[in-house]
């Protein structure tokens, strides 16, 4: 383990960390989520009466992700230049892949999160009417880079729980 939590003062009282001294640079952060669904439901999606559940999903995402310093506590409002939402369905459920970017003195990895989160929860509240066993897995940082703690990969992500 690197370094120790940032967000904690000399007290261990929880503190918004102060980023006013850090240089502005490109960070940039990709995120997973998983959304578990039968294959019964997911033949289903593009009849959903509420519309296309993966659109609502990406839009729901890019907004989730201006809006994560509303969510989060400690997270510093960041002037995002890019979010990206994508949403491929294939056996099993809904894989998600977000993206975020930003010219800034801090990380854009709670923003490439917090999309992966709200679309996932999207998928899940516009398909919740044909099966309420969806299940929202392995929401986790796939990369990031920029920043003084350098770029991080994942170097093998964790392999999707299967079965019912």
């Amino acid at each position: 383990m690197k370094g120790k939590l940032s967000h904690y003062d000399e007290k261990g009282e929880a503190r918004m960390v102060d980023v006013s001294a850090k240089s502005s640079n490109l960070r940039t952060a990709t995120a997973h989520a998983f959304v578990k669904i039968r294959p019964e439901v997911l033949a289903k999606l593009p009849e959903n009466p509420k519309g296309d559940p993966l659109a609502v999903a990406r839009i729901a995402g890019i907004m989730a992700a201006k809006r994560t310093a509303e969510w989060i506590p400690m997270c510093h409002p960041l002037p995002l230049s890019h979010v990206g939402v994508d949403l491929q369905v294939e056996k099993g459920g809904v894989r998600i892949t977000t993206t975020a970017s930003t010219v800034g003195p801090t990380g854009v990895e709670m923003e490439a999160l917090t999309a992966a989160s709200a679309a996932a929860l999207t998928v899940y509240d516009m398909t919740k009417a044909l099966d309420k066993g969806i299940e929202i897995q392995d929401v986790y940082l796939l990369a990031k880079t920029g920043g003084k703690s350098g770029d991080f990969h994942r170097k093998e992500s964790p392999k999707p729980r299967s079965g019912r």
